[in-house]
């Protein structure tokens, strides 16, 4: 397992979707975000998963990262804030040594990640783990749900965790 797990904003409100949060404890011990991508997830506003990823946050599943980053850099104008500062968090904690899993699902930050290197993993490979961890009965039946929402997984994608997992 990786020392420390990171996550952007799309796996966090994909598994809120799903009632997958609580999944994130027993697959990786503490999932931590960026301050920027809790202001994402966490606006305000009510937005869906909104008050699922609070209770995570307070059950101690998901925390804040609240180190200051050592360096800036690298600048990655391409990215959202909260993909630019799980990835420039990952690097600095690869820098010394650290083991670090990203949970993130755009394509274009995945992309960044895995040109410096970082293991990348989406909402689906979580779905797919969890599965295959006895923690849910059957993927399918999750990835009902996020394509009954507005959440959207490449069918491909869907295609090999279900193959994976046996379903």
């Amino acid at each position: 397992m990786a020392r420390y797990v990171l996550t952007d904003a799309s796996p966090l409100i994909g598994l809120a979707i799903v009632g997958g949060l609580g999944w994130l404890k027993p697959l990786f011990g503490t999932v931590w975000m960026p301050s920027e991508v809790r202001r994402e997830v966490l606006p305000g506003l009510g937005l869906p998963g909104e008050s699922a990823i609070d209770r995570a946050m307070k059950a101690g599943s998901v925390r804040q990262w609240r180190r200051v980053a050592a360096a800036v850099k690298p600048e990655l104008p391409e990215l959202d804030e909260g993909e630019s500062a799980c990835i420039r968090i990952a690097l600095a904690r690869v820098s010394r040594g650290d083991e670090v899993l990203l949970l993130m699902d755009e394509r274009a930050g995945r992309a960044v990640a895995a040109e410096r290197g970082l293991r990348v993993a989406g909402t689906a490979a979580v779905i797919g783990l969890a599965k295959t961890k006895g923690l849910i009965p059957s993927a399918k039946t999750a990835f009902a749900l996020l394509h009954d929402s507005d959440f959207r997984i490449a069918p491909n994608v869907i295609r090999t965790v279900l193959a994976h997992t046996g379903e």
